[in-house]
């Protein structure tokens, strides 16, 4: 039997640097993987790969946009020079501009396009040399339960969403005979900062709560041990599919 563990993996982890994305590069660590991890700001980076190294060794930053080419680059040529190979790719950086849809303007909702679907898609592309290098390779993509359902996170943003559940379904598909798996988990409301605002309104809170059966918000943590899981060879059956972690909301209509 295989171990529950993922030691002698590589994984590159995008918006590593906060919220659910540190708890996944966490726990990928915890396990036994080298990890990369990827944000924007290179003193949030600097901070957190600090932060990190103090509990394990094979943890390593780099600043980075995910939805431009130049740095798309850099990370294959990071990942490349420092394994030669890609055996996990976690895909999740994303935003949010919460708007009513003829509020948007079109620079607003192709940003949130641009980073939530596009560079995931040109990442996967990019990465792809190595992913096929991979000792079992495992793509997961981090979508959302408003990718499946109206939760009124704004409509781009539901548009992304469901986009990313549909090329992990396309990638799984072609990518198979390659023996890339490729999976989303789809969170329900998480602890993030992102989140911070949204959940900081007490009426929010409770309409969130009121129709999850499990009574309570999400932590990171919770979903960084579902995206380990589907990075484990103990998935090694399971592609294609999305897993939704939402205390059960998405079981009730009200």
């Amino acid at each position: 039997m295989k171990a529950w563990d993922l030691k002698g993996k590589t994984a590159l982890v995008t918006g590593g640097s906060r919220g659910i994305g540190k708890a996944i590069v966490t726990e990928l660590l915890a396990l036994g993987a080298e990890v990369v991890f990827t944000a924007r700001g290179s003193g949030e980076v600097v901070a957190v790969e600090q932060e990190l190294k103090a509990l394990y060794s094979g943890v390593s930053g780099l600043a980075a946009d995910v939805s431009d080419a130049a740095h798309r680059k850099q990370m294959f040529e990071c990942a490349e020079k420092k394994w030669g190979r890609l055996d996990i790719l976690v895909n999740n950086a994303g935003i949010n501009i919460r708007k009513a849809s003829n509020e948007y303007s079109s620079n607003e909702y192709m940003k949130v396009l641009d980073i939530n679907l596009l560079a995931p898609f040109e990442l996967c592309r990019t990465l792809f040399p190595l992913l096929v290098k991979g000792k079992g390779a495992s793509v997961i993509n981090v979508s959302s339960v408003a990718g499946s359902f109206d939760v009124q996170t704004g409509a781009p943003y539901g548009m992304s969403k469901a986009g990313l559940i549909q090329l992990s379904r396309n990638l799984a598909s072609e990518w198979a005979s390659e023996g890339i798996r490729v999976n989303t988990v789809s969170p329900w409301f998480t602890e993030t900062p992102l989140t911070g605002g949204l959940l900081s309104n007490p009426d929010r809170l409770h309409a969130i709560t009121s129709r999850t059966p499990l009574r309570r918000i999400a932590r990171s943590e919770e979903m960084a041990a579902a995206v380990a899981f589907l990075a484990m060879d103990k998935s090694s059956y399971i592609t294609g599919h999305n897993l939704s972690v939402d205390g059960g909301a998405t079981i009730r209509l009200l």
